[in-house]
């Protein structure tokens, strides 16, 4: 039998195969652990118990998810349309370079109601900006946005060095970073939310840019699902010749998806640049565009399973530092090899199962029942 060709519901296919394959993973990495003396119960008690064992550790797995869910959803929406954008970590780090600049020149002009709505806006415009000229270059010129995206990457990097070291370094100033931005431009923290309602929590990095994400999420699901251009993103994802004997414009659809692929990766400018920072710096990308990668492959490219696996993958950068606190014997390396662990189980073994839950279902409901669905 052909299970591939057997659809699935959707809690299925993007909460209990995920599950699933996050528990192989696991499994995987007690092993490992056993191996070299580690008692796996007592690693994930552990792993837990740094990640949600107070209000601080919580704080900064919210704040690694929140970065995680951006870049998620940008590989996602872009993935609907058969493009597969590597280049959030570049598109993040130029949209930080667009907040910045907009600080830079208007901290001390704008009033603070404008300030921040007009980081975000830059943020956005930025990040697509970039996404753009792969798009593009995809859509009109024949290159491959796999490539392109890779090479705007380092060229990002290399531009913000060489901007950060000559051109925006503050002057006295040793370390390539910018000056810092006027509070006023500053995205309240979280502790500072709660202190609003008189409740007091520990101060960590995470602001209000998580309810940007889950409003992203929501973003997301009503563009992709529930309008005509998600229809169109979607078909032309599906089938190009489909797409145009429909009479929608393949090329238009790559452009638009790439671009709103790359303003929501450049929303982690809006965490790290003004909810965290407050200034530009070197590197605050940290790896969030490429893990996004995982996260969207794990979340099965749906704003639901990727705030899972965002949150899953917060976790592990927590709990993994508290991890290797406690057991030294677990190294960050271990912990990483554990993040590869679930990318390969979740990613290149994402479909290792489904033949199985293909036909566990199909013992619940008949195979007509199931195509009539």
């Amino acid at each position: 039998m052909n299970t591939a060709a057997i659809p699935l519901p959707a809690w299925l296919e993007v909460i209990v195969i995920p599950i699933l394959n996050i528990i192989m993973a696991l499994i995987a990495s007690g092993l490992i652990m056993l191996a070299i003396g580690v008692n796996p119960l007592e690693a994930v008690g552990i792993m837990i118990e740094g990640a949600f064992g107070s209000d601080y550790a919580i704080g900064y797995t919210l704040y690694y998810t929140t970065n995680f869910i951006f870049t998620g959803l940008a590989v996602a929406i872009a993935f609907h349309a058969s493009l597969f954008n590597i280049g959030g970590e570049g598109q993040a780090y130029i949209a930080g370079l667009g907040v910045g600049l907009a600080f830079l020149a208007l901290d001390s002009i704008l009033p603070p109601i404008l300030l921040i709505p007009v980081g975000i806006l830059a943020a956005a415009l930025f990040g697509a900006a970039w996404a753009f000229i792969p798009a593009w270059l995809q859509a009109y010129r024949g290159s491959h946005v796999v490539i392109t995206t890779i090479m705007f990457n380092f060229i990002a990097s290399a531009l913000m060095v060489y901007l950060l070291v000559n051109v925006l370094r503050e002057t006295g100033q040793m370390s390539p970073e910018s000056r810092e931005f006027a509070p006023e431009s500053w995205l309240p923290q979280m502790h500072q939310v709660f202190a609003w309602f008189g409740i007091k929590i520990t101060r960590t990095p995470l602001n209000l840019s998580i309810v940007l994400a889950l409003l992203s999420c929501v973003f997301v699901w009503v563009y992709v699902w529930r309008t005509r251009w998600g229809f169109e993103l979607r078909t032309a994802g599906q089938s190009e010749a489909a797409a145009v004997y429909a009479g929608i414009k393949p090329k238009s659809v790559v452009i638009s998806a790439m671009c709103i692929s790359g303003a929501l990766a450049g929303f982690v400018a809006v965490n790290e640049i003004m909810g965290v920072h407050h200034k530009i710096i070197n590197n605050f990308t940290a790896g969030y565009g490429f893990t996004g990668i995982a996260v969207s492959l794990m979340g099965r490219n749906h704003p639901v399973g990727i705030v899972m696996a965002s949150l899953l993958f917060g976790v592990l950068y927590q709990g993994g530092a508290e991890l290797n606190f406690e057991i030294p014997k677990i190294t960050r390396e271990m912990v990483v090899a554990i993040q590869g662990l679930i990318i390969l189980f979740s990613g290149a073994l994402a479909l290792m199962l489904r033949p199985w839950i293909v036909r566990l279902y199909l013992k619940v409901r008949p195979v007509s029942a199931v195509v009539d669905h």
